[in-house]
């Protein structure tokens, strides 16, 4: 990796930590850029999840007022992320790589369909919430985390998209401290992923050191002024940059 490569990677890890705490979607701001200074798919992601741990770490400390009282809530959804976690990282190490070549173009369109729809979502499940419903979401919520972790362990981009509708739409609960809960569910499933491929896989430790360094950056920005950044203008990059890896990963 030269100087520029390391500096570009670098900087992905802040875009992506600081995304990561506001919205989610950050793997389509790093993924691309490991995959253009020539680290293969599945060594790319794995080392990815190595080091968002650290944002998202620093998400959660950042959201931490967020989360007072909710103790009960992160136990439950946690223990559905953690499982999922650990299934969708075992997926992805048994699964052939040309698997996973194969199904991450599509996974990353529709998480880019989701990131471009999330406003439209989040309205329309503002208008349906029931206000007599479940508090914690009942099993179609716990089933929804469980899933989300899953695809979270196997490859991750806009889980945090996916854990915020969700929860928009079966949560009568403020959308910070929803965002509060989303970051902790992403930490447990980024954390218990990169706990597993640690044992199994292959890590490119320069790369993955140095998106953790500018995750935890990017992750303690997005936590203090990240509210305050035109969300139109967070989603235009993300579209940008995943379009960008999806023609990469269709060239290669």
């Amino acid at each position: 990796m030269t100087v520029w490569e390391a500096i570009a990677v670098l900087a992905a890890g802040v875009g992506a930590g600081m995304i990561n705490v506001i919205v989610g979607s950050g793997t389509l701001i790093t993924f691309p850029v490991l995959l253009a200074v020539g680290l293969p798919p599945v060594t790319a992601n794995v080392s990815n999840s190595f080091g968002l741990v650290p944002g998202s770490l620093s998400g959660v400390i950042g959201y931490r007022r967020e989360l007072v009282g909710q103790r009960a809530r992160l136990v439950r959804f946690g223990t559905a992320s953690l499982l999922g976690g650990v299934l969708g990282a075992y997926l992805l190490i048994e699964l052939p790589s040309a698997a996973f070549d194969a199904v991450v173009p599509v996974l990353i369109l529709l998480a880019l369909v989701l990131v471009v729809l999330q406003p439209r979502v989040a309205r329309v499940v503002a208008a349906r919430r029931r206000p007599d419903g479940d508090p914690h979401g009942g099993l179609p919520l716990l089933a929804g985390i469980f899933l989300t972790g899953v695809y979270g362990g196997y490859f991750g981009a806009a889980q945090g998209v996916l854990l915020l509708a969700l929860m928009g739409m079966l949560l009568q609960e403020d959308l910070q401290r929803i965002n509060g809960v989303k970051n902790a569910l992403a930490m447990i499933v980024n954390g218990v992923a990169a706990l597993f491929f640690l044992f199994t896989s292959t890590v490119n430790w320069a790369a993955a050191g140095l998106i953790a360094i500018g995750s935890l950056v990017g992750g303690m920005i997005g936590a203090r002024v990240g509210r305050r950044l035109p969300p139109q203008a967070l989603r235009a990059v993300i579209v940008v940059v995943g379009l960008a890896a999806v023609v990469k990963l269709l060239t290669d």
